[in-house]
């Protein structure tokens, strides 16, 4: 039986080591390519791009219960990932470095997609069920702590470099070097400190024919759910305004004034992103869970509609008037986060909810590709819509958006029970 504080040694670092290179790969590339000098259009399009393994793991997450065990997929994957962000490092001062930057993000983001399903399945075998809930916050509040440090302080670290090496393409270097380092230092370290739980073995099934129809089965009936269509819809288009000015909100801040940017400087935007950004959707999540936990998912649905929608409006003031005050920036961006973190509390919930039944892992699993699906292809077409719109119409067209939110929203049916505490 492990021991509760020996998984004090190994599950808050091992739910740092899954958020560190998630956010490095989907977030700080934005900023370093945008820094790099690429379009507003290509940024968005290759970046976007680099969902596409989160989207698509359930399609290889069966080998992973089958090959080897989960404790080994995911040590071998966090030493992959140290190689990768080396890779990057090395790529970057190279004068084909959009390509090849490009192929070592799409390899880490396969190998990161891979870390979280074997990490996932890790956590239930290494840990007795009455300490799998106790737990849980602590690995969602050390996931947040890499979204901290991976948004935040390593893109006020790489504005730190550009200072000391005198060069962007240095400065990234250096940053993307350290990313490595810490990878590898968290691959040492959990290859002392992770424990063996007896059922982690290889699930190996008795035939080909088994495995096909297992996974069969599992897409089938994930599709014979009850209003399927509504679930998709819902699952697909809810974040569709989100999706858009995710990506464009962070050029929006680094852009010259003159093209209706607010022109800060890289460090300004890690603080604001990474800390400000993150402090405002954690506030909003926890009481997301609380509001939900009292009265139901139903009941909160259309004041959390609400919540990740009309914030957004922030950016439509803030393109207009272009303000100097680096307070009134980040207040902004704090309500706007904050609007976003409670509001997403009905989507998590709302894919648990329909998770219920035969599967639940698996199901939840495929929800969560629809999600990586929904903000991969409005992310890959903002950065055009854009240049084309200007910086103040874009972020009109995205509050216009906001309507698809509130139209997928009215076709769900939700049981009034769900998500309500026992008393």
């Amino acid at each position: 039986m492990l021991k509760k504080t020996n998984a004090w040694l190994w599950i808050p670092t091992l739910y740092f080591a899954s958020g560190l290179p998630y956010h490095a790969i989907t977030s700080i590339s934005d900023i370093m390519y945008k820094d790099m000098g690429i379009s507003n259009g290509e940024v968005a399009f290759y970046t976007s791009f680099l969902l596409i393994p989160w989207t698509i793991k359930p399609l290889w997450s069966p080998f992973v219960e089958m090959i080897s065990t989960r404790r080994k997929w995911t040590i071998i994957s966090q030493g992959l990932l140290a190689l990768c962000f080396a890779l990057i490092a090395l790529f970057i001062p190279s004068d084909s470095f959009l390509i090849l930057t490009f192929i070592g993000f799409l390899l880490g983001a396969f190998v990161s997609s891979t870390h979280d399903i074997a990490l996932d399945g890790f956590y239930i075998l290494a840990l007795p069920q009455e300490q799998q809930s106790f737990f849980s916050g602590i690995r969602n509040t050390f996931y947040r702590i890499a979204t901290v440090f991976s948004s935040g302080i390593l893109v006020m670290l790489a504005y730190k470099f550009g200072y000391i090496l005198g060069s962007d393409a240095m400065a990234w270097s250096a940053t993307f070097a350290t990313t490595a380092l810490i990878m590898g230092v968290l691959f040492l370290y959990h290859r002392k400190s992770m424990p063996k739980p007896e059922s982690d073995v290889a699930q190996t099934p008795q035939s080909i024919k088994e495995i096909f129809y297992s996974f069969g089965d599992i897409i089938k009936t994930y599709f014979q759910k009850p209003r399927i269509w509504a679930t998709l819809l819902f699952l697909l288009l809810f974040r569709f305004p989100e999706a858009q000015l995710g990506k464009i909100g962070k050029f929006f801040l680094l852009d010259d004034t003159g093209v209706g940017g607010l022109a800060l400087d890289k460090g300004d935007v890690g603080f604001l992103n990474g800390v400000v950004g993150v402090a405002g959707l954690i506030a909003g999540g926890i009481l997301g869970g609380i509001c939900i936990s009292r009265k139901g998912l139903k009941y909160w649905l259309w004041p959390m509609v609400v919540a990740i929608s009309l914030p957004d409006a922030v950016y439509v003031y803030m393109s207009m008037v272009q303000p100097e005050s680096f307070t009134i920036i980040g207040s902004c961006i704090f309500v706007e986060q904050l609007g976003y973190g409670f509001g997403f509390t009905a989507y998590t919930l709302y894919m648990i909810y329909i998770a219920q039944g035969k599967y639940p892992t698996a199901h939840f699993a495929i929800s969560t590709a629809f999600m990586s699906l929904g903000m991969m292809l409005p992310g890959m077409i903002s950065g055009k819509i854009q240049e084309w719109l200007g910086y103040e119409y874009f972020f009109i067209w995205v509050m216009l958006c906001t309507a698809v939110t509130f139209a997928v929203s009215a076709v769900v049916k939700i049981d009034p029970g769900f998500g309500k505490r026992e008393k």
